[in-house]
């Protein structure tokens, strides 16, 4: 690629038009630009960096930042031309970026779009020839003749030496960067990023394969409660190598364990069996046993009461003797009557009060019985302590009892959430079959959908083609009326122009002119000039003939292409009915209006079905989502009455210990009571009986004084009646009532001891009573005992046969899923392993280096060696350039570069070469990064180059070195323009482009030979 012209018009600093003549510049091979800081010498190169790619290089090329100097007129628009050679084709480029202009008509400024031209020069015609003027077109061209991005264009032929600088200076992973912008290496990575894609794909479906067998694993371990294993957890997680393993050896140990257990269940269950029998048995016989025991103690105890009533029997028949003669004494004892109730009725008060007394009271005095009260008062006071914490014991005794309904409760939840959520797996899968048929159906009509438009398609074309074929008959006949009017036309038309050429020699006498020639014969003598008859037709009657046929032959085309238009219409109103039908339909039979109608109807109707059964998906899913939350609040439901039950205990618990320490304190109140409350009472009871004993005692007294005298009196009769003392009179007299009641209880124990004889006599009952006392409460306890086992058995063995089964099943789906994890886990394996090498984090890569990087390092060594040409020449032989895949601490290895130094034999970073040796070696690196890239680019020649700055760092011998090698490109038929501040450089190479900056904008100015060193 080489330069020859630029034009630069408003852009940057520069105001106005300025031309650089590449091909003056480049006649010397080396030439300087130069000038003052912000001339513009960067703006040449922007410039063409622009003209190229619509864009300026780096930073510069910010958003909202304008290319348009500030410098230019108003009416003069921005522009950069410029003219190179690619290859064997001359181009010439143009390009204008978006920028303001005055608007045409009215004031202020317009947006004027970006443009761009492109040009070829053809040597053969020596004309320039247009070829593009899309941006998109041209930005192709360009970049597939050149064969790089801007990037590269502007690291390879704008060389910026600060960037190389620290190129020499960055790490491994700066360098990748500029390298794979450089080469476009994005393919190599991305393949890496395929590779990591294939591997977590593949990663993702290993751990949700081992989340779904750590999830058979959870299940089993839940299904294994009770058991040894159900201690122990599947070590690993998701994406372990060994987990399924793992899975598998513990769902083996768990089913011997289940399967042990089971047969332990079965063994259990017969000896409870066995133990019931035995217990039911030995119940019946305690039975039997206790009540034969029971009946002979009851006649014994009968007989007992008999022997012990005997002394009443014989009192009752004295009683009965001695009142036949107390009726004698009945009349004396009316006297003592009246003595006697009083008496009697003081001395009941008194021993009634004296009998609810403690003994040693009964016989005190009214003074003592007073004493003892005021006793027992202060004893009353004292239990006030107690009391209340008999009080609490009671309100401990209620909450007991709340918490004994809670818990009833609780047990009537318990049942209804286990009985509810025992059915759940049933209720939903019919839920989602629901949703699955909804799902269905959405699909059906869906399909349906997809049949039914092209059906109503085919419905409307058959009305089309229905209305059409009218047409073509109309437009038919049309036609043949058109065609017969413009043959009518046609013959009328060559009638009248027969008609004319008969006349026509007249029609040509009437433009003769005297002495004018003929235009028939050329004679300009006419003796006999034609005339016209009647009949004779002129132009004017020809024309409005051939009109009339013109008319009529336009009106048939007319016709006709009306005609072609209406049966085209037809045919493909036709062809698209048709377009619809069955393989095996006859083509000559197109299907009529009324069976399409019906096919539609019928799709309508099934399409509507199916729509209406697919609209039911939100309901189903509804359904299914509520039974699925009723699931989980029923589950909460049961978590939480588990708790309560947890709580309830710890309360119960708290109630114990509090009433443990109540009891201490109420059994010291209570003493021999059964309570705080009953001694209470029975002091204010006692303090009572004591006041009314004290006044009772005193009434007696009285009453036995008087008493005694009427007995004095009663004495004597009954002495006379032949008794000893009064008393034994008057109890011996009897009332009628006490007479016959006396006798019934002397017949009654007679009846009595006749029964108890014979019952004493029965032979089973006497047996009975000689054997040990029966025990039915411990035989009942035993058989309950025996029953409780017996269930706990039957329950222990289903839950075990449950278990088993369904440990059974659990580890058949387990090693399902491990076989079916098997080649997903291998693929897994192989991509992993390509992926980590590719990624430089496999052992087996033992650099750690990327597969983009692996790349770059060889493209890396091809710049170091195309650089090293140029370094030794620079440096006298002293410094090479050489690439380092050595790893520098933890970083990856594969871009490293290095210096060797001939002097003293080391390699050494080249972080550590001086500044100048720095500009050098960095300017070697991009000439030979240049070289590189222009091979890796198809091989374009780059016959221009530009190197930005850095010569100020360089000794006079070492400038001489690198201008020689510099100077020594021309070989090659380069040209090399210097940017550079330095004045040494104007004197050595004499030609040179300098940029002038003045208040107007800059200028460009170009100097060659004797003219520009002495400038």
């Amino acid at each position: 690629m080489r330069l020859h012209r630029l034009e630069i018009t408003a852009f940057g600093p520069f105001g106005g038009t300025q031309t650089v003549d590449f091909d003056a510049l480049s006649t010397a091979g080396l030439f300087l630009l130069h000038g003052p800081t912000g001339a513009g010498k960067t703006s040449v190169l922007d410039a063409v960096c622009f003209a190229l790619y619509g864009s300026v290089p780096g930073v510069r090329q910010t958003p909202g930042a304008s290319l348009r100097s500030d410098h230019a007129p108003v009416g003069t628009s921005t522009e950069v031309l410029l003219e190179l050679t690619v290859g064997d084709r001359r181009l010439e480029i143009t390009r204008r970026p978006a920028q303001q202009r005055p608007k045409k008509r009215g004031g202020g400024l317009t947006t004027e779009k970006a443009q761009t031209w492109l040009r070829e020069y053809d040597p053969a015609t020596r004309a320039w020839t247009g070829l593009s003027r899309s941006h998109q077109e041209i930005g192709e061209e360009i970049t597939q003749l050149v064969g790089m991005s801007r990037e590269q264009f502007c690291q390879v032929v704008l060389l910026p030496q600060g960037d190389f600088a620290r190129f020499l200076r960055a790490d491994a992973e700066a360098r990748g960067k500029l390298l794979g912008r450089l080469f476009d290496t994005r393919r190599f990575a991305a393949v890496e990023e395929r590779l990591a894609e294939l591997r977590r794909a593949a990663q993702q479906q290993v751990e949700e394969g081992d989340e779904r067998l750590l999830a058979l694993a959870h299940r089993m371990g839940q299904a294994a409660g009770g058991l040894g294993v159900a201690g122990t957890s599947v070590e690993g997680r998701p994406g372990d190598p060994g987990l399924a393993d793992a899975v598998l050896t513990w769902a083996a140990v768990a089913r011997t364990e289940a399967r042990e257990a089971l047969d332990i269940a079965r063994v259990r269950l017969d000896a409870a069996e066995s133990r019931q029998a035995a217990a039911r048995g030995a119940l019946d016989a305690e039975n039997d046993l206790a009540a034969r025991q029971a009946r002979h103690a009851d006649a014994l105890l009968r007989h007992e009461r008999l022997t012990a009533r005997a002394p009443e029997r014989d009192r009752l028949q004295a009683a009965l003797d001695r009142g036949l003669k107390a009726d004698r004494v009945a009349p004396a004892l009316g006297l003592r009557q009246d003595a006697e109730r009083e008496h009697a009725a003081a001395h009941t008060a008194r021993e009634r009060a004296r009998a609810q007394l403690r003994p040693d009271l009964a016989d005190a005095g009214a003074e003592h019985l007073s004493a003892v009260e005021h006793r027992l008062r202060e004893e009353l006071g004292g239990l006030e302590a107690a009391r209340r914490a008999e009080r609490r014991a009671a309100t401990i005794a209620e909450e007991r009892a709340v918490l004994a309904r809670e818990a009833r409760a609780d047990d009537e939840v318990l049942r209804d959430a286990a009985d509810w959520l025992s059915g759940w797996e049933q209720r939903r899968a019919a839920l989602a079959d629901r949703v699955e048929a909804a799902r269905d159906a959405a699909a059906r009509a869906e399909q349906l959908a997809g049949r039914l438009e092209p059906a109503r398609r085919r419905l409307a074309a058959a009305r089309r083609r229905d209305t059409l074929a009218q047409d073509t008959r109309a437009a038919e006949a049309r036609l043949a009326d058109a065609r017969e009017r413009r043959n009518a036309a046609h013959e009328s038309w060559l009638d009248v122009k027969s008609r004319r050429l008969e006349g026509i020699a007249a029609e040509l006498a009437a433009t003769l002119s005297p002495g004018e020639p003929c235009q028939v014969c050329g004679s300009s003598a006419h003796p006999e000039p034609a005339r016209t008859t009647a009949g004779h037709v002129d132009r004017a009657a020809e024309d409005a003939a051939y009109a009339a046929y013109t008319h009529a032959e336009e009106t048939r085309t007319a016709a006709e292409r009306a005609l072609a238009v209406t049966q085209e219409s037809w045919s493909a109103a036709r062809a698209e009915v048709r377009a619809g039908s069955t393989a095996d339909a006859p083509e000559e039979v197109d299907p009529s209006v009324g069976e399409l109608t019906l096919q539609v109807e019928e799709l309508s109707g099934l399409h509507a079905e199916a729509h209406a059964l697919a609209g039911q998906t939100h309901t189903a899913r509804e359904a299914l989502a509520h039974a699925e939350r009723e699931h989980e609040e029923r589950a909460g439901a049961q978590r939480e009455a588990e708790r309560r039950v947890a709580a309830r205990t710890s309360r119960r618990e708290a109630l114990d210990r509090e009433q443990s320490s109540l009891d201490e304190e109420i059994a010291r109140g209570r003493g021999e009571f059964a309570g705080v409350a009953e001694h209470a009472t029975r002091l204010e009871r006692r303090i009572a009986l004591l006041a009314d004993a004290t006044g009772a005692v005193r009434s007696a007294e009285l009453a036995a004084q008087r008493l005694k005298e009427a007995d004095d009196r009663l004495a004597d009769a009954a002495y006379r009646a032949g008794f000893a003392t009064p008393a034994e009179a008057a109890a011996a007299l009897l009332r009628e009532a006490d007479r016959r009641e006396h006798q019934q209880r002397v017949d009654a124990w007679q009846a009595e001891a006749a029964a108890v004889a014979d019952r004493l006599a029965e032979p089973g009952t006497a047996a009975a009573a000689d054997l040990p006392p029966a025990d039915p409460a411990a035989a009942r306890t035993a058989h309950t005992a025996a029953e409780r086992a017996l269930r706990e058995a039957d329950a222990a063995l289903a839950a075990a046969q449950e278990r088993s089964t369904g440990l059974a099943g659990l580890s058949r789906q387990a090693l399902s899923e491990v076989r079916r994890l098997g080649p997903l886990r291998e693929e897994y394996d192989r991509v992993a392993r390509l992926a980590a090498l590719t990624a430089g984090t496999s052992t087996e890569n033992e650099r750690r280096m990327r597969l983009e990087s692996y790349v770059l390092a060889a493209r890396l060594e091809q710049v170091a060696a195309a650089a090293t040409a140029r370094l030794q020449r620079m440096s006298s032989g002293r410094y090479t350039l050489v690439h380092s895949d050595a790893r520098s601490g933890g970083k990856r290895a594969g871009l490293g570069l290095h210096v060797v130094d001939a002097w003293t034999g080391n390699e050494r970073d080249t972080a550590t070469l001086s500044g100048g040796e720095t500009f050098f070696a960095s300017l070697a690196l991009a000439l030979g990064l240049a070289d590189v890239v222009t091979e890796e680019a198809g091989g374009v020649r780059l016959d221009t180059l530009f190197i930005d700055e850095g010569f100020g760092s360089l000794d006079e011998q070492t400038l001489d070195e690198v201008l020689d090698v510099l100077d020594s490109l021309r070989e090659r038929d380069r040209s090399v323009g210097i940017v550079s501040h330095v004045g040494d450089l104007r004197r050595r190479i004499p030609a040179q482009l300098e940029v002038v900056k003045a208040r107007d904008g800059s200028a460009v100015r170009l100097r060659t030979g004797g003219d520009a060193l002495s400038g």
